[in-house]
């Protein structure tokens, strides 16, 4: 497992907290945030609590690595193509990453004590998700698994406002966040034998990974 303090790490992580900054600057995430009720205090603490939980992998359990690889098939990755790497053999380790799934499912869980959500409405938008979350996601070698960056949180947006436009911004925040957990990493966990890759985390890179976007994004659009 990469260390959270090697030099690339720090380099990347100080981007990250440049990039995040002057988001915060331009009112993006004060927008997003008072649409779900948080104070400004309160959404800096989950923003610095996901920055810094994105460098945090916990172990689940190990699974033996397939040797023969993904589908030789190149896939388009926000304008790139993506090739199969070398045939990777070993043990791949399953975690989960603080910053892009126990923080995002912890806060929807917030979410819902605090907004009258009807469990159908949520059940709904959680379902509309993780199916388009499944079908446009696939694995990469080397990358993980990927999908179109805006098609999750455009999916939220749209089943919020349809089920419940008085709600949709939380409604929008919980659909996003767990449906991408469920569509693209859980229901994807059988084939990360053969993503030729050490580790494999659900919640990837964490704060800046889709999950977190996606959350944002849809509440955005909401």
């Amino acid at each position: 497992m990469r260390s959270p303090f090697s030099p690339l790490y720090l380099l990347l992580f100080v981007l990250a907290l440049g990039f995040l900054l002057a988001f915060v600057q331009v009112g993006l995430l004060t927008i997003a945030f008072d649409k779900l009720g948080l104070s400004p205090g309160s959404a800096m603490l989950l923003l610095f609590a996901s920055l810094f939980g994105s460098g945090v992998n916990l172990p689940l359990f190990a699974v033996e690595a397939d040797p023969r690889g993904p589908d030789a098939r190149p896939f388009p990755v926000r304008g790139l193509l993506r090739v199969p790497q070398h045939p990777f053999i070993g043990r791949t380790l399953i975690a989960v990453n603080v910053g892009g799934c126990l923080i995002p499912v912890s806060f929807s869980a917030y979410l819902l004590m605090h907004h009258p959500l009807a469990p159908v409405s949520v059940a709904l938008a959680i379902g509309v998700v993780t199916a388009v979350s499944y079908h446009t996601s696939r694995p990469v070698p080397g990358l993980g698994i990927a999908m179109p960056i805006l098609v999750a949180p455009v999916t939220a947006a749209l089943t919020a406002l349809l089920l419940d436009p008085a709600h949709s911004a939380p409604l929008a925040y919980i659909g996003g966040t767990l449906g991408v957990l469920l569509g693209a990493d859980v229901l994807h966990l059988r084939e990360v034998r053969r993503l030729g890759a050490p580790v494999a985390s659900i919640g990837g890179a964490g704060t800046f990974d889709g999950i977190f976007v996606t959350g944002l994004v849809a509440v955005l659009l909401a």
